[in-house]
This record gives C-alpha cells, sequence and structure tokens, in this order.
C-alpha cells in the first residue's frame, strides 16, 4: 500500500522521509516517561511546587515546533494567559541551576555511557538587543557568521555510541564586563566576577566533569581549544584516579603567525574509504587532545580509514 513519502507493507514502513521514519522510531508513551522522570530527578533544585510544575511545560515549550520561542509564545502554547509566571521562574524563583546542571549531566552519562565517549567542547552565541544582558557586546558569533552585538556561550557535549547531549555550559563574559563592577552588580553578577578565556572556561567544565567520576576517552575542540598548550595538562592533573584515559599533553606550542594542527586518529586525507600512503600522518586542520593525540595508530579507530 502507497501512503505518499512511505511505504507499508504490514511489518515495516520504508521511506526516505527523515521525519517519518523518526515518527516510527519513537515510542510516545516511552519518551513521556522518561522526560518525566527527569523532570522529577531536578525538582528538589526548585523552592516552591510552581516553579517545579513550570519548568516541565518550558521544556517542552522548548522542544515544540514553535517559529519563535520566548516567554510570551511558550507560555500561550502551555494554556497560560500571561507570561509571568515564565518570566518569574527564569528571573526571580529560588533554584539551583548548578545542581540541575549536575542532575542533568548524570542523567546523560547514565543513558549514554560508553567508555569511549568523546566530550567535544564549542561555543555559539545569540544575537541580543541593547547593553544590560550579561556579557553582551560586538563580538564574533558563529549564529550570524559576523561580528553583532552577541553573548556568548561555551558548551560540553558528552557524545558516544548511542548519541549525544550538552552536559555543561559557562557564560563568556567579557573584559568590558569584568572591569566594571558596577555594570556587573546591575545585571546580577558578584561585584568580583574574574575574566576568564574561552579556554579556561573549557577546562573549568571538562576538570567539573572528572571531578564528578566520569570518563571520556577524548577531548574535542577546534583550534581555540586544542591549540592551546595549557589546557590539556590541567585537564590530565584534573582526571580522578579511577579514569581509564586520560587527556595527553598535544605539541609544544606553534611559532606565532603558524596554527595549530593536531592528528586525528583513525583519518587519512584521502577521506573516508581511502588509504593511507605507508608512512602518511594523519592530520586536521581541528584539534584533538586524548591519550592519542601525537600517536595516531594507538586511538578508537585506528588501524582502518
Amino acid at each position: 500500500m502507497e501512503t505518499g513519502a512511505a511505504t507499508v507493507d504490514h511489518r515495516c514502513v520504508k521511506t526516505e522521509d527523515h521525519a517519518v521514519a523518526a515518527g516510527h522510531s519513537i515510542d510516545p508513551a516511552r519518551w513521556q516517561e522518561a522526560f518525566e522522570g527527569l523532570m522529577a530527578q531536578i525538582a528538589g533544585r526548585f523552592a516552591r511546587v510552581e516553579p517545579r510544575r513550570r519548568v516541565g511545560r518550558l521544556m517542552l515549550g522548548l522542544l515544540s515546533d514553535l517559529p519563535r520561542k520566548n516567554c510570551w509564545t511558550i507560555a500561550e502554547w502551555a494554556g497560560e494567559s500571561t507570561p509571568d509566571g515564565m518570566q518569574h521562574l527564569l528571573g526571580r524563583a529560588k533554584s539551583d541551576a548548578d545542581q540541575v546542571r549536575d542532575d542533568v549531566r548524570a542523567y546523560v552519562v547514565e543513558h549514554l555511557r560508553d567508555d569511549q565517549a568523546v566530550l567535544v567542547v564549542d561555543e555559539t552565541g545569540d544575537v541580543k538587543k541593547g547593553t544590560d544582558i550579561v556579557g553582551v557586546q560586538r563580538q564574533y558569533t558563529g549564529t550570524a557568521g559576523r561580528i553583532e552585538n552577541a553573548q556568548v556561550a561555551v558548551y560540553l557535549v558528552y557524545a558516544g555510541r548511542r548519541g549525544h547531549a550538552a552536559v555543561n555550559r559557562e557564560l563568556y563574559v567579557p573584559r568590558s564586563w569584568t572591569s566594571d563592577p558596577d555594570r556587573c552588580r546591575a545585571a546580577g553578577l558578584g561585584d568580583k566576577t574574574e575574566f576568564a578565556t574561552k579556554p579556561q572556561l573549557a577546562a573549568r567544565m571538562v576538570t567539573r566533569f572528572l571531578d564528578a567520576g566520569h570518563r571520556a576517552a577524548w577531548v574535542a575542540g577546534d583550534e581555540v581549544y586544542g591549540g592551546n598548550p595549557t589546557l590539556p595538562p590541567r585537564w590530565k592533573n584534573a582526571a580522578p584516579a579511577t579514569s581509564s584515559r586520560r587527556p595527553a599533553r598535544t605539541k609544544p606550542p606553534q611559532a606565532p603567525g603558524s596554527s595549530a594542527r593536531t592528528r586525528w586518529p583513525g583519518r587519512c586525507p584521502r577521506g573516508p574509504g581511502g588509504s593511507c600512503p605507508q608512512g602518511a600522518e594523519p592530520r586536521a586542520s581541528a584539534s584533538t587532545t586524548g591519550p592519542s593525540s601525537t600517536s595516531p595508530t594507538s586511538g578508537p579507530g585506528a588501524g582502518g580509514c
């Protein structure tokens, strides 16, 4: 029987439409049960019952297909007459965001656990208007592909064979903010907020992940992170004794004007399916730190291209 994008033969659905395929591969009841389990896990981080209930509606709104997502549109989508409740949840409700972060990290690692998992560091920005939003200034953001008035944050993603998900985040607060205590105070930041570079924020997140007792075989990031020679030793020193693999030192600092290029294990210049010339050393413009960052033959996937 033909049904538009899909062909049904009473045993399976064969389709080239990814949306249709996803719809048939997800059990709504099981998904709802898992979602409610996560919401129950973080419920204790909110002081009152109203925010505990509303945070679930907020998350579902963010996951919805709303074309524009803000407190007004999500409140309307959730059946609330005004955005006041959503705004209160995000701005004034008593909660522990760092504990919620740790709960989500534990949930992700529990369900996606992989001994060869990779921690991926990357940043993203949100274009903003005005100058009062914490961390906003004119700076480059990949979201727009140019310098814009934006807020930028660094994220840490746990990626394994079973999937991937964000497990940490750090807001980048530029010097234009940290050098102005009055501005920080007015935006809700502490008077003693110190400036930290994006690689320093990345190191903070990786260290926090390792200190929680979790494992990762590799840490991956572009040259902003992998090309910083001071980071891998910090991560190595912060790794718990139970960690099976620790990030190793990368190459010595590059000469001024040169680019940071570190080998990726299991990759060849000719691309997937190609073969490596004898003695060739696979390289990429991005950087990876890990147990084999200077020895491609010992990392995951080595020995084949």
